[in-house]
Parts: structure tokens; sequence; C-alpha cells
């Protein structure tokens, strides 16, 4: 495991049949605040962003999304895309970390968020592409800054291995960005040895609610 600076413990995560007041929330119905949508080849935000029904016949699985944002009000982009989201159960603590491959660009904030959900991994990546297209996302070079990256992490025991979408996240393992928020919600999840082939600074910042407009 990390240093302790380096991976406070927020709220457990919370399962679900605990109770709505015990879950790390910051608004009143919702949180207020996969590399999927690297490899999607889909190069402009014009498409439709209509929610996505949340329906399904399969029993509800515990799912995590990572979101990260460098560009503009970073802070404000996490809140209002967290904001969009249904099904929410727990959000990380913010984290601002350091860009792993691409570019020369700027330092991201970073959180994870772990919905409950019967949406299969197929419909939550359309449901990434849906706040990104909001957030003005414009795909111009791999790996590059963006005002909102939203990738699909772990979805219940899902395996899921196609041309623009593999769960679990291929890369979840090496980012440390992604390791640190999932450890403070989802300990269990993260091996032990996982550390040791995780690469990136990684910085706390506080909750998603209080973090202010960062320069």
């Amino acid at each position: 495991m990390p240093p302790k600076d380096q991976l406070p413990h927020g709220t457990p995560l919370a399962a679900a049949s605990e109770p709505e007041s015990n879950r790390r929330r910051t608004g009143s119905s919702r949180v207020a605040t996969g590399e999927p949508s690297d490899g999607s080849g889909r190069d402009d935000a014009s498409e439709a962003v209509a929610a996505e029904p949340v329906t399904g016949s399969q029993e509800p699985v515990r799912a995590f999304l990572g979101l990260g944002s460098n560009l503009g009000d970073r802070a404000g982009q996490l809140r209002q895309a967290v904001a969009r989201l249904d099904e929410v159960v727990a959000v990380s603590d913010v984290y601002e970390t350091e860009p792993v491959g691409g570019p020369p660009q700027g330092r991201y904030l970073n959180v994870v968020v772990e919905l409950r959900t019967a949406r299969s991994p197929r419909k939550l990546l359309a449901e990434c592409h849906r706040l990104e297209a909001l957030a003005g996302r414009r795909r111009t070079v791999r790996f590059g800054p963006r005002t909102l990256d939203v990738d699909v992490l772990l979805v219940g025991d899902a395996q899921v291995a196609e041309e623009d979408l593999v769960v679990p996240h291929p890369r979840l393992w090496e980012r440390r960005f992604v390791l640190v928020p999932l450890a403070e919600l989802a300990p269990e999840l993260v091996p032990p040895d996982a550390w040791d082939k995780a690469g990136g600074e990684v910085r706390h910042i506080g909750t998603l609610s209080d973090v202010d407009v960062i320069a």
C-alpha cells in the first residue's frame, strides 16, 4: 500500500443495504459534486447526449467508473459529471495526479465513482461518452489533455474484450491515479502487489464537495 498521506481512508464502501445517510454524498439525491474512451475512435462530441434509460433484467452489481479532468474548471467538471450519473453509491476523494503517457500537459484531478447498476458494460460505456460530450470533450491527440475523461473500470465480475471496450480496464493496475481512489472505496478489490506495478504521482486534495476551482 502507498503511504497513508497518499491514501487517506474516507467513508468505507457502502453495502447496498446501508442507509442512504451513511453513504458519501454531496447532494440531496445524487452526488453533487473504459481506456475505452481513448480507443473508441469517436472523434467528435456532437453525438446525442440523452441519458440512457436504466433498464436491464440482470441483478444490480457494483460497478466503478474513473473520472479525470485537466482542462478548465477541473473540479467543477467532475462535480457536473457525477451529478449527472444515476445509481451512485459512493464517490472517492479527489486526487491531483501527474499525466501518464501522452504529450506534455497539466495535472489532472481524478475521482472514482461506485455505482449499483444492472446496466451492461456496453451501456455504461455509452454513459461515459455521454458525460464526455456534455463536457465538450474533443478527441484530437491520443492521451492528450481533456475537459473530462470517463472510463469503465469494473462491472461486477464481467469480462469484456472487444475492440472499443475492455473490462476490467486494460490499464487499471498500471495507474496509481486509479488505484488510490479505488482502494479508498473498495480496498478488497486492490491486490497488495498492485502498488509495485502502478506508476504516477498522486496527491490527496479533499472531498469533491469541498474542493474549489484549483489553478
